[in-house]
């Protein structure tokens, strides 16, 4: 399989060296060259197989023969560790759990797939990864390749606006992970990330990649749940079934597109925002206008300038899809207040993120269709917003527990592309 970089179709390079890299030239997306496509046949085979068994073909179709099947099986089985379990809220929608990872998250699928992918085709050459999160990738990729060998990670988050056990999780840990608060919104974050992949001679220095949903291997890693997901839905079901994607920066839903590419019976997805609404208003003016970002209950999806968004525009074009077909929807605060209220009256403990996915899910379910929507962190990663609004009292589980009073390990820095390229100067070359 080749993959191309949206920005200059004419650099074009395998699936170990879009891994290795990243980004692309003018800080471009890899983007498959073409896309695979399973039979009916062979879908009805694949949903009726565990997850583990499953994911193996899945995965095969991107990355070909690149990693031997034996040694792609069982980075397959160290990185989906853990289940994604489909729970009932009513007869017609269901909540697919992806947070049952040790970060607690639906990244850890994606974030343990490249660190063992990268272990196998790095060759044991020294990397630097370098990555932003506007909350649970951060975590997610801190947990995944702590400790490993000949790799360090940087990460660059928004100081104060991600929750503070989130902030726990991965700025507590030291080693081989280096955590930068900026004093800036996640697109802050996120620029100057790309501005240090565009400075060639310190990304060559340093062998920077990127962990984001940025790196092809962590989007493809998502595709194998939503098979996970549509596997436990009654055959008589599938036809008529609806995935809402509670959405920021549109990785998790290139993801699910992705997915259906490959034959997945769904037969529409919904992009769930917050109120940091600019595909949506895309959708309906037909104009990109990001405006400033607004800080909101789903801090996740906090994301002016989603940098996945022309990955969705190349999959539509490559299927001739509209993008009409496609549902969206915004949510604020207040509704998605009076949304974790009423999931909990069902018997769902929820959190912000999967309340959005879930109301626009549940005002846009027409008849005969039945849902999904997806739970992409636990509900204590967010316990400081869930406690007053529920009015209640939630356990930590032992992942936040044995981190939740440890010291940040976080140094501050300007949203200053010179600082972080000072920082970055400064790493030792070989650890």
């Amino acid at each position: 399989m080749k993959f191309y970089n949206l920005k200059d179709q004419n650099e074009q390079v395998s699936f170990t060296e879009a891994v290795q890299r990243g980004l692309g030239k003018q800080q471009g997306l890899f983007f498959p060259v073409t896309l695979p496509e399973f039979t009916q046949k062979e879908v009805a085979t694949l949903l009726e197989q565990d997850f583990i068994t499953r994911s193996l073909p899945i995965l095969s179709a991107f990355i070909g023969d690149e990693i031997p099947q034996n040694t792609l099986a069982q980075a397959i089985k160290t990185a989906f560790s853990f289940p994604a379990p489909l729970v009932r809220i009513d007869d017609k929608i269901a909540l697919l759990e992806l947070f049952h990872g040790p970060t607690l998250a639906f990244k850890d699928f994606g974030a343990r797939l490249m660190a063992q992918i990268l272990s196998i085709v790095g060759k044991n050459d020294p990397i630097t990864i370098l990555t932003a999160t506007s909350g649970d990738t951060g975590a997610a990729v801190a947990n995944a390749f702590l400790g490993l060998k000949n790799i360090q990670v940087v990460i660059l988050y928004p100081r104060g606006k991600i929750s503070p056990l989130q902030e726990k999780l991965f700025c507590t840990l030291g080693q081989n992970i280096h955590t930068l608060a900026i004093e800036g919104d996640f697109d802050a974050c996120q620029s100057m990330v790309k501005q240090a992949f565009e400075e060639t001679p310190l990304r060559k220095t340093l062998k920077l990649n990127s962990a984001n949903s940025i790196n092809i291997s962590r989007l493809i890693a998502q595709i194998c749940y939503y098979f996970e997901a549509v596997a436990q839905i009654p055959p008589n079901q599938r036809s008529e079934l609806v995935i809402s994607v509670p959405s920021g920066n549109f990785g998790n839903l290139t993801a699910g597109l992705l997915a259906k590419a490959l034959g997945l019976p769904v037969k529409r997805f919904i992009a769930s925002t917050n109120v940091n609404d600019t595909v949506p208003r895309f959708l309906i003016e037909g104009q990109w206008r990001p405006e400033k970002t607004k800080a909101t209950l789903s801090n996740a999806m906090d994301v002016s300038e989603p940098n996945n968004w022309p990955r969705i525009e190349a999959l539509f074009r490559f299927k001739n899809w509209s993008l009409k077909e496609l549902g969206y929807g915004v949510v604020n605060d207040k509704t998605t207040e009076r949304t974790l209220l009423e999931l909990n009256e069902l018997g769902c403990l929820s959190e912000p993120h999967a309340a959005v996915a879930y109301r626009l899910l549940r005002d846009q379910l027409q008849a005969g269709e039945s849902g999904i929507f997806l739970g992409t962190a636990h509900p204590a990663k967010f316990k400081d917003k869930i406690e007053p609004i529920l009015k209640l009292r939630l356990d930590l589980p032992p992942e936040l527990a044995q981190r939740a009073n440890l010291p940040l390990l976080s140094r501050n820095l300007p949203a200053d592309y010179r600082a972080l390229s000072d920082f970055l100067r400064k790493l030792p070359l070989s650890f």
